[in-house]
């Protein structure tokens, strides 16, 4: 029992694995019309929905909620599948279990999106698929949005709203090392060498100031206040203002 992890009262340890032979015996005989032939494909795949939702379990979702959404997409894969077809069932499945969860994980979203933006996406999602079904290529935005007769930026915008937003800190690649993160990725106009070195010039520059001279300065340009404002709060004239203002900014060039 040190194994033993339950999620929604099954215990994990026992699950049953069927070989590729016994999965060929029990499609035929649910083909056949033998409805407990599904139920045994049914339990002896759950280890592959076991295997999907850990590429989700840092959503912070229930692991419950996920494994029987996983279920879901098991089931539909098990009542779909073509025995005729030259392909491994859980190569046919694993897509269609992820895409119920991501499904799930979509219309539960903190970021709402509208319904209608949803089916817009929904529709384009589809289309693409039957494209790239009929001409064995991956379709351009403007083909779907033709397809649906509809603005390309609409399109666009609708199939935005349905992505997963990922974390920053998401890592995305590790050597055995420091992981690279998202957010290693992105540029920040913000956060640039040049703004670095200008904020220090100005820093620096603040120091040959006065006290009256910096106090203003900072209501000024970093507090945003008016002249008028400013002079209310130090007791002085708002034309003392502008000419201490003048003369600071006048100070600080020398030094940037």
């Amino acid at each position: 029992m040190i194994n033993k992890v339950e999620i929604c009262g099954v215990n994990t340890s026992k699950l049953p694995v069927l070989s590729n032979e016994e999965m060929r015996l029990l499609f035929q005989d649910l083909q056949a019309g033998n409805q407990e032939a599904r139920e045994k494909l049914i339990q002896g795949n759950l280890r592959l929905v076991l295997s999907v939702i850990q590429r989700f379990s840092n959503r912070g979702e229930f692991v419950d909620d996920l494994f029987q959404v996983g279920c879901i997409g098991l089931i539909k894969a098990i009542d779909n599948f073509d025995l005729g077809q030259n392909v491994r069932f859980s190569t046919y499945a694993v897509p269609m279990i992820i895409g119920e969860i991501r499904r799930y994980l979509r219309d539960n979203n903190p970021v709402r999106v509208s319904r209608s933006l949803r089916d817009i996406a929904y529709k384009a999602l589809q289309v693409r698929e039957r494209l790239v079904s009929d001409n064995s290529a991956e379709p351009t935005v403007m083909q779907i949005a033709q397809e649906l007769e509809l603005p390309r930026e609409e399109v666009v915008f609708a199939l935005d709203a349905i992505q997963d937003p990922v974390s920053l800190f998401e890592p995305i690649y590790n050597d055995g090392g420091d992981p690279i993160l998202v957010m290693d990725q992105i540029s920040d106009d913000k956060n640039t060498d040049d703004l670095w070195l200008e904020e220090i010039s100005i820093r620096e520059a603040m120091k040959k100031l006065n006290e009256r001279e910096k106090h203003i300065v900072s209501l000024r340009f970093f507090a945003g206040k008016t002249q008028m404002e400013v002079a209310d709060e130090i007791g002085i004239s708002q034309a003392q203002v502008s000419r201490l203002e003048k003369a600071a900014l006048k100070q600080l060039k020398k030094y940037i």
